[in-house]
C-alpha cells in the first residue's frame, strides 16, 4: 500500500494523521508490509577518547566465542552475537588533529577541508568532505518505495555539548554538511510522534490520538495490537519520565569561563536509557532503518560523577600507561559504554521482529566504534570496533584480527595497516547496497573485507 492509500485508508476510518506515527510497523494494518522485502538496519553508536587495549581486546577462543575481558563484560550475553574486529585504522591524514580526522572522517572516510577550527595540531582544519556511511545508506534505502520510511535516519545523542566543531559531528549529509544529533528526548519525542498539548496535566501525545487509536485497533492483529500497545506505553512513560525530570536538567551546558570543562548531569544514564527506548520504539515502528547514537564527544571532557569519576574524561585519557588510578577509571568509563551497548542489544532482543520471524536484534547490525585506537597516543590505527547483532555475510560470535585479512591477501604482515574505508564497503553490502568504493578511493584498495 503507498503513501496515498495509507492517507486515504485513514481518512476513509474517520482518523486524523497524527495517528501515523504509531502505526508503521504495523504489518496487518498495511497488507504490503508483510511482503516487503526483509528489514536490515544499522545503527552506529560512538564513544570517545579511545579505549584501554589490554582490558579491550578479548582473548581469543578457538572452540568457540571470544572470551570478553572487563571492558566487554557487559556484552557476555551476547558474546554468540558480537564480532570484534582487531586491525583496523583510520588512514585519513591532511588537515586537523588526530581527535578531528578521528571524529570527522571516522564515517566519511575522507579528508577534512582546510579551515580555520584549530586543534591540537599546527594545521586548522574546517568539516568533512564527503558525505558519511549512514547517510549514504539512509538515501539508498530512501530512494526505493520498499524501503523508504518516514525520517530515513535519525541521529540520536547523550550529552552531546551544544557547539558545533569536527569534534562533535560524525554524520554528514555530504561535503560541509554535519549533522547534529539530538541530545534531548523530549525533542526527539516531539519529533517522532508530536508535540504533547498540555504538559502540565500531561495531556499530551497518547491522549490527542486515544479515540483514534481504539477504532485502529479493531482492525489489528493480537501480534499488532501488543506492538501498538508498547508504543503507546513507551511514548506515554516518556512523557512522564521528561516531565519528572525537568526542562533544566535536560540541558547540558558548557560553563562559559571555561570551555574545556564539561559539566555533564547526573541523570546522563538515565537520558541515555530514554534514547535507546526511543531509537528502539522508532525502529519497530519502521519509522527509520538507520540511526546514529553518539555519546558526548571528541576531546570530550564530561564528568561522570554516577561512576565516581571526578576528572575530565579527555584528561584521563591523556595520563601516562603506568597511573594505575586513571587506568581503572578509564576501564569503568568504557565498562559503562560497552553496558549501555549491552541495554540496546537487549532491548532489540527482546522485542520480535515487526510481520517476520525472530527478534529485531536479528536484523538489525550494531556498531560500537570510537574516534581513537588509545587515547594517550592519539593513534588512530587499531581502532575498536564492535559490531553486535545481525546482518546477511558478516559471521558472528567471534573476534577477527584482520591481521590474517592481509596475510591471506599477500599485502605483508603489518596488521595496522588496513583502512576502515574497507569495513564500510562491507557494511554497504550487508545493507543490499554493494559499492566498488567510499570516501577516498585510495583507501578502498582490496574491497570489501571477507566477513563471512
Amino acid at each position: 500500500m503507498n503513501h496515498y492509500d495509507r492517507r486515504s485508508f485513514l481518512r476513509d476510518l474517520g482518523v486524523s494523521a497524527a495517528i501515523a506515527p504509531f502505526l508503521g510497523g504495523l504489518s496487518s494494518l498495511f497488507a504490503a508490509d508483510a511482503v516487503a522485502p526483509r528489514r536490515q538496519r544499522l545503527i552506529v553508536m560512538f564513544s570517545p577518547n579511545g579505549t584501554i587495549p589490554d582490558e579491550f581486546w578479548p582473548d581469543v577462543s578457538p572452540d568457540g566465542p571470544p572470551v570478553f575481558k572487563r571492558i566487554l563484560e557487559p556484552l557476555d550475553a551476547f558474546r554468540d552475537r558480537t564480532l570484534i574486529l582487531r586491525g583496523i585504522s583510520n588512514q585519513v591524514r591532511g588537515d586537523g588533529d588526530s581527535h578531528m580526522r578521528g571524529m570527522s572522517c571516522l564515517l566519511t572516510g575522507t579528508e577534512l577541508f582546510p579551515g580555520n577550527i584549530q586543534g591540537g595540531s599546527h594545521t586548522p582544519a574546517g568539516w568533512a568532505s564527503g558525505i558519511s556511511i549512514d547517510q549514504e545508506l539512509k538515501n539508498r534505502l530512501q530512494a526505493h518505495e520498499a524501503t523508504r520510511t518516514r525520517f530515513g535516519s535519525l541521529e540520536f545523542g547523550v550529552a552531546v555539548p551544544d557547539r558545533a566543531d569536527p569534534w562533535t559531528r560524525m554524520s554528514y549529509a555530504g561535503p560541509n554538511k554535519p549533522l547534529a544529533p539530538v541530545s534531548d528526548p523530549e525533542l526527539m519525542l516531539g519529533k517522532l510522534y508530536g508535540e504533547a498539548k498540555d504538559k502540565d496535566t500531561l495531556l499530551g501525545i497518547v491522549d490527542g490520538v486515544k479515540e483514534d487509536i481504539s477504532r485502529v485497533a479493531k482492525k489489528l492483529s493480537s501480534e499488532d495490537r501488543r506492538m501498538l500497545d508498547e508504543h503507546l506505553t513507551l511514548v506515554r512513560e516518556m512523557e512522564i519520565e521528561l516531565k519528572q525530570a525537568g526542562q533544566k536538567e535536560i540541558i547540558h551546558a558548557v560553563p562559559e569561563i571555561d570551555p574545556s570543562v564539561e559539566l555533564v548531569n547526573d541523570n546522563t544514564p538515565q537520558l541515555s536509557r530514554m534514547q535507546i527506548d526511543l531509537l528502539v520504539n522508532a525502529m519497530a515502528n519502521d519509522m527509520t532503518r538507520i540511526g546514529t547514537l553518539q555519546y558526548m564527544r571528541s576531546v570530550g571532557q564530561a564528568r561522570m560523577h554516577w561512576l565516581d569519576v571526578e576528572e575530565g574524561h579527555h584528561g584521563l585519557s591523556h595520563e601516562p600507561d603506568g597511573n594505575k588510578d586513571s587506568r581503572e577509571k578509564l576501564i569503568k568509563i568504557n565498562r559503562w559504554f560497552a553496558g549501555e551497548l549491552a541495554y540496546l542489544a537487549q532491548r532489540l532482543a527482546e522485542t520480535p521482529e515487526p510481520g517476520a520471524d525472530g527478534t529485531m536484534l536479528d536484523h538489525t547490525l550494531i556498531i560500537w566504534l570510537n574516534e581513537l585506537g588509545k587515547g594517550n597516543s592519539h593513534t588512530l590505527d587499531d581502532i575498536p570496533f564492535v559490531m553486535v547483532g545481525g546482518a546477511p555475510g558478516i559471521k558472528m560470535g567471534r573476534s577477527l584480527d584482520l591481521a590474517e585479512v592481509i596475510k591471506r591477501e599477500g599485502k605483508g604482515d603489518n596488521r595496522l595497516n588496513l583502512a576502515h574505508n574497507r569495513l564500510w564497503l562491507s557494511v554497504a553490502a550487508a545493507m543490499g547496497h554493494p559499492l566498488e568504493s567510499f570516501g577516498s578511493e585510495k583507501f578502498c584498495e582490496g574491497g570489501a573485507l571477507d566477513l563471512s
